[in-house]
């Protein structure tokens, strides 16, 4: 994905379904353990977050399923895994809040954005959010259609 800048940081990948497939009810801004040629990765904009999702596991809450390729400029020996699963830097309070709404309500942990904060540190923008079902995700789809064919006859009649 193309890196964009927008309010004070660099983003290198979103997630543009999530919106789509999920109704969004809460964010938080959690920090990416890393390695060095991860870093190096994602500096070089390549980056991919579209089929994953977080999981709270072994006490803390994992990224599992983002793509993160192999740093070209380093050798073979220092390379990392793709795929591996990354931990999620939070609060204890925001990951035990976390956990419960997962367990208890059934709601999903979703990664909306990945990028560089204005102090160059790598960030995730992390949603708690409740599936969409079939007929919900058509009227979200009538009603963008109709908000945009509205636009158009007002624009038409100045």
């Amino acid at each position: 994905m193309a890196a964009d800048k927008d309010a004070g940081h660099k983003r290198i990948a979103e997630n543009r379904k999530a919106r789509f497939e999920y109704r969004i009810e809460d964010t938080y801004e959690a920090g990416i353990q890393l390695t060095g040629t991860e870093v190096k990765s994602l500096r070089a904009g390549q980056a991919n977050i579209a089929e994953s999702y977080a999981s709270a596991e072994n006490g803390g809450i994992f990224l599992i399923n983002a793509y993160i390729p192999e740093y070209s400029n380093a050798g073979n020996f220092f390379q990392h895994n793709p795929r591996r699963p990354r931990r999620l830097l939070l609060h204890k309070k925001e990951m035990h809040k976390l956990a419960i709404a997962v367990d208890r309500q059934g709601m999903t942990m979703v990664p909306l954005e990945l990028y560089f904060n204005a102090k160059g540190r790598a960030k995730l923008k992390l949603a708690l959010a409740q599936g969409k079902k079939l007929h919900d995700k058509r009227a979200d789809t009538a009603k963008r259609d109709w908000q945009r064919q509205n636009a158009r006859l007002l624009r038409g009649k100045g």
